[in-house]
């Protein structure tokens, strides 16, 4: 008898209005696959607050968003992959620089350095986007492995600007196979 173990994909959410619909990411995900551990910012936590309970449920992990104290074990299985969506100017920034101030950017500066696989779906206004520091952040964050999805304006690749239109499927299917 074969048992086959889903892969572990960590979710990570920024406080950017996609964020709200953090379900339909953890959907997508599920969908193609994936075991979803959701890890937010927290600032995203405030916005997902009442919705935290049903999301660990749907995802059947705790949702993370702060450091755990030293000697608590570790409440989710190690990632396999990291999605950062969607990720913020602020996130994108901080993680360029190597700041690791929350959990979600520990683990994402961790991960470049362990080689996982990491997908990143920016979304943020255009002023952000035509910040001096924004591509060169990106270009960074790419030569170091990660995957930053940007549409031909230089933003996310989405059909707009609402938290419906944002492409999570789009940004799982940018992931390794599960």
């Amino acid at each position: 008898m074969t048992t086959t173990t889903k892969r572990t994909l960590y979710l990570v959410c920024c406080a950017a209005e996609p964020a709200v619909r953090a379900v339909d990411g953890v959907r997508a995900a599920q969908a193609a696959g994936w075991e979803v551990c959701l890890i937010l910012t927290p600032y995203a936590r405030r916005w997902l607050e009442a919705d935290v309970p049903a999301l660990a449920a749907l995802t059947g992990h705790p949702v993370r968003h702060e450091y755990k104290l030293p000697g608590e074990p570790d409440v989710l299985p190690p990632p396999d992959a990291i999605l950062v969506a969607p990720a913020t100017f602020n996130t994108i920034g901080k993680w360029a620089a190597g700041i690791s101030d929350t959990l979600a950017l520990g683990l994402i500066t961790e991960a470049i350095g362990l080689g996982l696989p990491v997908v990143a779906l920016p979304h943020l206004a255009d002023a952000q986007a035509a910040h001096p520091a924004f591509p060169k952040n990106v270009a960074f964050l790419r030569e170091a492995g990660v995957t930053v999805l940007l549409g031909e304006d230089g933003r996310d690749p989405g059909q707009g600007d609402s938290a419906e239109s944002y492409p999570w499927a789009a940004a799982v299917a940018a992931l390794p196979a599960p």
